[in-house]
């Protein structure tokens, strides 16, 4: 398949029927494969209304194929995450290319604002289905190599306790603040960041203890990678199973480099995740915050690439996954703050 110009100029004149092969290009570059039994011949496609004679009984709408093998009639969008949408093709395809390019993400309002979606809740729901698709779990290939392995708290700060009335001149008692590991009212993330093949994964979790720590480690990192990590006794254990070793630099004594220990890597996932969250999204809740994650984590994985190979990517890793409206939250034993 050659290289396609996926960029927001381009897509944003395409046409309804452009947009739609744009897909089925994407999707099926050797024809197109029935979505029920796999069939690869006998597949008819159904002649737009535009190619054909109008006639009182009307007929397919564009973009239908049918399976002579089965019987059975798709589209495109059957079995990926926009089956049973009502939104254009045309909008699709922007979307995906907006979300694929937009370093620091973009929120479901500017979206809306954009696309000219009629309402919030459908653009919200649009980008959740296009962050379903960026998820890759399980991951394809264990992460290897240099593996760097660090935590991070996200969540907005604690409200202010309700002071005295004005004029009665009792101080306002200040409410303390945690920091760090030490805080109840936000949302541990821990991210996995590869250095040589600069894959990433990103999970929230319930908190930042090794019976926690040590799962994802394991199940995310390949035996034979050399971990790279701060001091937190978290990662002591499970730093053992890994045949390159486990090495640590104490942030707490100033240490931040040692030779080839650090953790700058993952600090700069952590870097990009936040700004995202407190530039554009503003607040994320954590029954949400595993699919920003996963957001930011295809984003980085496949940064290297030009903006339009990701959003081909990101298609192309559409298919076989579905999200319905009352599917995104999942808390995952993580506290509803």
């Amino acid at each position: 398949m050659r290289q396609m110009d996926l960029t927001l100029a381009t897509v944003s004149s395409f046409s309804e029927d452009q947009a739609r092969e744009t897909f089925e290009r994407i999707r099926w570059p050797n024809g197109p494969i029935c979505p029920q039994c796999g069939s690869v011949e006998n597949i008819t496609k159904f002649r737009p209304p535009s190619e054909r004679e109008q006639t009182p009984s009307g007929g397919a709408r564009a973009g239908v194929f049918k399976c002579n093998a089965c019987g059975s009639q798709f589209t495109v969008t059957v079995n990926t995450v926009m089956e049973s949408s009502h939104i254009p093709m045309r909008l699709w395809l922007m979307a995906f290319t907006i979300m694929c390019s937009a370093k620091k993400g973009i929120s479901a309002l500017q979206m809306q604002r954009q696309l000219g979606i009629g309402s919030y809740r459908t653009a919200w729901f649009l980008c959740h289905r296009i962050r379903e698709a960026k998820k890759r779990e399980p991951v394809a290939s264990l992460l290897k190599g240099t593996v760097e392995a660090d935590e991070t708290y996200v969540g907005g700060k604690p409200r202010k306790a309700a002071g005295p009335s004005r004029g009665t001149g009792e101080p306002r008692k200040r409410q303390r603040r945690g920091g760090g590991r030490s805080t109840q009212h936000k949302t541990p993330v821990v991210a996995l960041v590869e250095r040589e093949g600069k894959r990433s994964v990103a999970k929230p979790t319930i908190d930042a203890t090794s019976q926690t720590l040590a799962p994802i480690l394991r199940a995310h990192i390949d035996k034979g990678a050399t971990l790279m990590t701060d001091a937190w006794r978290g990662y002591i254990l499970v730093g053992r199973d890994f045949e390159g070793g486990h090495h640590r630099v104490d942030h707490g004594s100033g240490e931040y480099v040692r030779g080839e220990a650090h953790v700058n890597t993952a600090e700069s996932f952590f870097a990009l995740l936040k700004r995202g969250i407190v530039g554009s999204f503003h607040h994320v809740s954590p029954e949400h915050l595993h699919r920003y994650c996963d957001e930011f984590s295809f984003r980085w994985s496949y940064r290297d690439v030009k903006d339009s190979e990701r959003a081909v990517i990101a298609i192309k890793q559409a298919e076989g996954k579905r999200l319905t409206y009352k599917q995104p939250k999942d808390t995952g034993g993580l506290p509803v703050l």
